[in-house]
Protein backbone atom coordinates (compact mmCIF):
# COMPACT_ATOMS: atom_id res chain seq x y z
CA UNK A 1 0.00 0.00 0.00
CA UNK A 2 1.52 3.35 -0.96
CA UNK A 3 1.58 6.53 1.08
CA UNK A 4 -1.19 8.17 -0.98
CA UNK A 5 -3.82 5.51 -0.28
CA UNK A 6 -4.14 6.70 3.29
CA UNK A 7 -3.85 10.40 3.76
CA UNK A 8 -4.41 13.22 6.19
CA UNK A 9 -6.50 16.32 5.60
CA UNK A 10 -3.29 18.39 5.52
CA UNK A 11 -1.93 16.30 2.63
CA UNK A 12 -5.27 16.50 0.79
CA UNK A 13 -5.34 20.27 1.09
CA UNK A 14 -1.63 20.63 0.25
CA UNK A 15 -1.97 18.53 -2.92
CA UNK A 16 -5.18 20.35 -3.84
CA UNK A 17 -3.60 23.76 -3.24
CA UNK A 18 -0.59 22.87 -5.39
CA UNK A 19 -2.84 21.86 -8.29
CA UNK A 20 -5.04 24.93 -7.68
CA UNK A 21 -1.95 27.18 -8.00
CA UNK A 22 -0.97 25.46 -11.24
CA UNK A 23 -4.51 25.89 -12.60
CA UNK A 24 -4.58 29.59 -11.64
CA UNK A 25 -1.16 30.12 -13.27
CA UNK A 26 -2.33 28.40 -16.47
CA UNK A 27 -5.51 30.47 -16.41
CA UNK A 28 -3.56 33.71 -16.03
CA UNK A 29 -1.23 32.83 -18.89
CA UNK A 30 -4.16 31.75 -21.07
CA UNK A 31 -6.17 34.89 -20.29
CA UNK A 32 -3.20 37.07 -21.23
CA UNK A 33 -2.83 35.31 -24.59
CA UNK A 34 -6.57 35.50 -25.31
CA UNK A 35 -6.77 39.14 -24.22
CA UNK A 36 -3.73 40.09 -26.31
CA UNK A 37 -5.23 38.39 -29.38
CA UNK A 38 -8.57 40.14 -28.79
CA UNK A 39 -6.87 43.55 -28.38
CA UNK A 40 -4.83 43.13 -31.56
CA UNK A 41 -7.99 42.37 -33.52
CA UNK A 42 -10.15 44.97 -31.76
CA UNK A 43 -7.94 47.94 -32.72
CA UNK A 44 -9.06 47.42 -36.32
CA UNK A 45 -12.76 47.81 -35.44
CA UNK A 46 -14.31 51.11 -36.50
CA UNK A 47 -17.79 52.50 -36.98
CA UNK A 48 -17.70 51.24 -40.55
CA UNK A 49 -16.59 47.69 -39.67
CA UNK A 50 -19.29 45.21 -40.72
CA UNK A 51 -21.31 44.01 -37.71
CA UNK A 52 -20.37 40.37 -38.26
CA UNK A 53 -16.63 41.01 -37.66
CA UNK A 54 -16.81 42.05 -33.99
CA UNK A 55 -19.41 39.33 -33.40
CA UNK A 56 -17.10 36.72 -34.92
CA UNK A 57 -14.25 38.03 -32.76
CA UNK A 58 -16.48 37.67 -29.69
CA UNK A 59 -17.39 34.09 -30.67
CA UNK A 60 -13.73 33.15 -31.17
CA UNK A 61 -12.83 34.76 -27.84
CA UNK A 62 -15.58 32.89 -25.98
CA UNK A 63 -14.55 29.61 -27.64
CA UNK A 64 -10.96 30.28 -26.57
CA UNK A 65 -12.05 30.94 -22.98
CA UNK A 66 -14.11 27.74 -22.92
CA UNK A 67 -11.17 25.76 -24.32
CA UNK A 68 -8.98 27.22 -21.58
CA UNK A 69 -11.42 26.02 -18.92
CA UNK A 70 -11.57 22.54 -20.45
CA UNK A 71 -7.75 22.39 -20.41
CA UNK A 72 -7.69 23.49 -16.78
CA UNK A 73 -10.09 20.77 -15.77
CA UNK A 74 -7.79 18.25 -17.45
CA UNK A 75 -5.02 19.48 -15.14
CA UNK A 76 -7.19 18.22 -12.27
CA UNK A 77 -8.49 15.06 -13.95
CA UNK A 78 -5.17 13.61 -15.09
CA UNK A 79 -3.58 13.15 -11.63
CA UNK A 80 -6.88 11.94 -10.15
CA UNK A 81 -7.12 9.25 -12.82
CA UNK A 82 -3.38 8.48 -12.89
CA UNK A 83 -3.33 7.86 -9.11
CA UNK A 84 -6.36 5.59 -9.46
CA UNK A 85 -8.52 7.74 -7.19
CA UNK A 86 -11.17 7.44 -9.90
CA UNK A 87 -10.22 4.60 -12.25
CA UNK A 88 -11.34 5.83 -15.66
CA UNK A 89 -10.16 9.09 -17.19
CA UNK A 90 -13.68 9.76 -18.45
CA UNK A 91 -15.16 9.41 -14.96
CA UNK A 92 -12.32 11.43 -13.48
CA UNK A 93 -12.94 14.25 -15.96
CA UNK A 94 -16.68 14.11 -15.29
CA UNK A 95 -16.06 14.32 -11.53
CA UNK A 96 -13.75 17.32 -11.98
CA UNK A 97 -16.23 19.10 -14.26
CA UNK A 98 -19.01 18.59 -11.71
CA UNK A 99 -16.92 20.12 -8.95
CA UNK A 100 -15.18 22.82 -11.02
CA UNK A 101 -18.54 24.19 -12.12
CA UNK A 102 -19.85 23.74 -8.55
CA UNK A 103 -22.65 21.54 -9.90
CA UNK A 104 -21.54 18.80 -7.53
CA UNK A 105 -24.23 16.20 -8.21
CA UNK A 106 -22.03 13.57 -6.63
CA UNK A 107 -22.75 10.62 -8.94
CA UNK A 108 -19.00 9.85 -8.96
CA UNK A 109 -17.03 10.21 -5.76
CA UNK A 110 -13.44 10.25 -4.62
CA UNK A 111 -12.33 7.78 -1.97
CA UNK A 112 -13.13 9.12 1.51
CA UNK A 113 -9.48 9.85 2.29
CA UNK A 114 -9.32 12.24 -0.74
CA UNK A 115 -12.78 13.80 -0.60
CA UNK A 116 -11.44 17.26 0.35
CA UNK A 117 -10.12 17.61 -3.22
CA UNK A 118 -13.69 18.18 -4.46
CA UNK A 119 -14.13 21.50 -2.64
CA UNK A 120 -10.61 22.63 -3.65
CA UNK A 121 -11.52 21.90 -7.28
CA UNK A 122 -14.66 24.00 -6.77
CA UNK A 123 -12.55 26.86 -5.36
CA UNK A 124 -10.35 26.79 -8.47
CA UNK A 125 -13.46 26.90 -10.66
CA UNK A 126 -14.86 29.86 -8.73
CA UNK A 127 -11.57 31.75 -9.11
CA UNK A 128 -11.18 31.04 -12.81
CA UNK A 129 -14.82 31.60 -13.75
CA UNK A 130 -14.79 34.88 -11.82
CA UNK A 131 -11.67 35.95 -13.70
CA UNK A 132 -13.20 34.92 -17.02
CA UNK A 133 -16.36 36.85 -16.14
CA UNK A 134 -14.33 40.01 -15.53
CA UNK A 135 -12.63 39.59 -18.91
CA UNK A 136 -16.02 39.24 -20.62
CA UNK A 137 -17.28 42.39 -18.86
CA UNK A 138 -14.24 44.25 -20.19
CA UNK A 139 -14.84 42.92 -23.70
CA UNK A 140 -18.52 43.84 -23.62
CA UNK A 141 -17.53 47.34 -22.48
CA UNK A 142 -15.57 47.65 -25.72
CA UNK A 143 -18.65 46.49 -27.65
CA UNK A 144 -20.69 49.17 -25.88
CA UNK A 145 -18.19 51.84 -26.93
CA UNK A 146 -18.33 50.65 -30.53
CA UNK A 147 -22.13 50.64 -30.47
CA UNK A 148 -22.16 54.20 -29.08
CA UNK A 149 -19.74 55.35 -31.80
CA UNK A 150 -21.94 53.76 -34.44
CA UNK A 151 -25.07 55.36 -32.97
CA UNK A 152 -23.31 58.72 -32.84
CA UNK A 153 -22.33 58.30 -36.49
CA UNK A 154 -25.94 57.59 -37.41
CA UNK A 155 -27.09 60.63 -35.43
CA UNK A 156 -24.47 62.81 -37.12
CA UNK A 157 -25.61 61.58 -40.52
CA UNK A 158 -29.27 62.21 -39.70
CA UNK A 159 -28.47 65.69 -38.34
CA UNK A 160 -26.61 66.74 -41.47
CA UNK A 161 -29.41 65.39 -43.69
CA UNK A 162 -32.01 67.28 -41.63
CA UNK A 163 -30.05 70.53 -41.82
CA UNK A 164 -29.61 70.04 -45.57
CA UNK A 165 -33.37 69.60 -45.98
CA UNK A 166 -34.07 72.70 -43.91
CA UNK A 167 -31.73 74.82 -46.01
CA UNK A 168 -33.39 73.79 -49.26
CA UNK A 169 -36.90 74.74 -48.07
Amino acid sequence: MDELSTTTPVLEIAVGTLILIIVIFVHGAGIRVINRRFSRSWIHMTRSTPHWRPNLLLAVTIASLATLHFAETLIWAIPISARGLIPSMRDSYYFVLENYTTLGEGTIRLPDQWRLLGPVIAISGLFTFGWTGSVLVSIMTEFGRLDRERAKGLDDGASSEDSGNRNSS
